[in-house]
C-alpha cells in the first residue's frame, strides 16, 4: 500500500517531467486534487496537453516505458475519447495513475475538477450529460434480460441482469439528486429514504425464488425512478415490466 507522500513524489516528478518534455505544452491536475478533495485512498490523476504537430503515439510509448521502468507499473489500461488517450496505470505500490494525453485543441476543462498547473488550456465544448430517458431504456433492456436468463435457468446471468436493472435505478436517483451519476460516486449522497427501498434488489442467493424476489423489487424501484423522469412513461410501462416480474411470462 502507498502512502500519501509517496503519491505526491509520483506527482510531483511527473509534472516535472511534464515541463521537461518539449511535447507536451500543458499539464494540469485533475480528479480530487484539482479540488483539494483527495485522502489517502486517491489516485494520481494528470491531464498533459500535447505540442501542436507532437506525435501522440511517440509521447504514449515514452510516457509508458517511464512509468514502467522509473515508477514500476504492472500493468496499463485505455480510454478514449475523441482524440484523446486517457492511460491508466497500475503500480505494484496499488497506486492508480491515470495520465490523459490531449491533443492540443483537446487540452481544456471537461468539468470542475481541472487545475491548470501551466501552459494554455482550451476552452472545450459543454460535457453532455447523461440522459434519463436513455437510463431508463437501458434498465428495462436489462430486466427484459433477466426474465429470459431466468426462464432458462442461466442464473448467473440472471444476478448480472438484475444487478444491470438496480445499476440503472441508482444512476436516475443520482441525476434526480443532482450528485456524480458516473461509476457510483454519488451513491453515498443519495438520502436513506431513496437507497432503502433499493436494498431489497440486491441478490442473496442464486436460488430461483430469491432471484424473483430480487427481480421483482428491482423492477419496483424501476418503476418508481421512471416515474420521476416521465410519469406518462412510467403508466406505459407498468404493466409490461410488472408483468415481465411476475412470472407470468413464461418462467
Amino acid at each position: 500500500m502507498y502512502a500519501v507522500a509517496d503519491r505526491e513524489r509520483v506527482r510531483d516528478a511527473l509534472l516535472a517531467a511534464a515541463r521537461a518534455d518539449e511535447r507536451v505544452a500543458g499539464a494540469a491536475l485533475t480528479g480530487s486534487a484539482a479540488i483539494s478533495a483527495e485522502d489517502e485512498w486517491s489516485d494520481v490523476d494528470l491531464a498533459l496537453g500535447l505540442s501542436p504537430g507532437a506525435d501522440q503515439n511517440a509521447v504514449l510509448a515514452d510516457w509508458t516505458a517511464s512509468m514502467y521502468a522509473q515508477y514500476g507499473a504492472v500493468h496499463h489500461a485505455d480510454v478514449r475519447s475523441r482524440g484523446t488517450v486517457y492511460r491508466v496505470f497500475l503500480l505494484a505500490s496499488t497506486l492508480q495513475v491515470d495520465i490523459a494525453f490531449a491533443p492540443a485543441g483537446e487540452f481544456g476543462a471537461l468539468g470542475p475538477t481541472f487545475r491548470l498547473i501551466f501552459g494554455e488550456a482550451a476552452e472545450q465544448p459543454a460535457w453532455g450529460g447523461a440522459d434519463p430517458l436513455d437510463l431508463v431504456g437501458m434498465g428495462w433492456l436489462y430486466a427484459l434480460h433477466a426474465r429470459s436468463s431466468i426462464a432458462r435457468g442461466k442464473v448467473w446471468q440472471a444476478e448480472y441482469m438484475i444487478s444491470g436493472v438496480r445499476d440503472h435505478v441508482l444512476m436516475l436517483a443520482c441525476l434526480r439528486h443532482g450528485v456524480p451519476h458516473s461509476q457510483g460516486r454519488g451513491l453515498h449522497l443519495l438520502p436513506s429514504a431513496t437507497t432503502a427501498p433499493v436494498e431489497a434488489t440486491l441478490v442473496r442467493s442464486l436460488e430461483g425464488a430469491e432471484l424473483h424476489r430480487a427481480f421483482r423489487a428491482s423492477v419496483d424501484v424501476l418503476l418508481t425512478e421512471i416515474a420521476y423522469v416521465d410519469a406518462e412513461l412510467a403508466v406505459r410501462l407498468d404493466r409490461p415490466l410488472r408483468e415481465l416480474a411476475s412470472g407470468d411470462s413464461g418462467w
